[in-house]
């Protein structure tokens, strides 16, 4: 672009705003940083009151004995396991609990709520149809298998 070009659309639309917003752009006072928050205020004799409140704090764990370096390598070979399913999840979790009661006897097709099956989705954020429930075997559905 020609600096008559650029003038001429300088005078016309005034300031360039699609240039980068640097510190050097601002007034005399304005200081971009980078990105944290101020730890104090102003004063109007042009002194900076530091308030211990507006400091950030960490609070980090004690890692003497951690095994664990922080710093994972992309070189790193590939997890060997699957990744988890809604129906290894079932599979794991909830059909162990469903057969041992079935062996024992104790199993209640009005008593499901204990293996974590909910009838109704009334006061839930995200509702589950029958279509999102675990898949059981032969393709069916939770709620068609009760």
């Amino acid at each position: 672009m020609g600096v008559l070009s650029t003038l001429m659309r300088g005078l016309v639309r005034g300031a360039d705003r699609m240039a980068e917003f640097t510190s050097k752009r601002g007034s005399r006072t304005h200081n971009k940083g980078r990105g944290s928050r101020p730890t104090g205020l102003r004063l109007s004799s042009r002194k900076f009151l530091t308030i211990r409140a507006m400091i950030p704090e960490f609070v980090v764990p004690n890692l003497e004995r951690f095994k664990l370096k922080p710093y994972v390598s992309y070189r790193c070979p590939k997890g060997t396991e699957p990744p988890l399913t809604v129906q290894s999840v079932f599979a794991e979790v909830v059909a162990p609990h469903i057969r041992k009661d079935f062996e024992d006897g104790s199993f209640s097709k009005q008593q499901l709520e204990k293996y974590g099956f909910e009838p109704t989705q009334e006061g839930k954020l995200f509702k589950l149809y029958p279509k999102n429930y675990p898949m059981l075997q032969h393709g069916q559905h939770c709620s068609d298998s009760w």
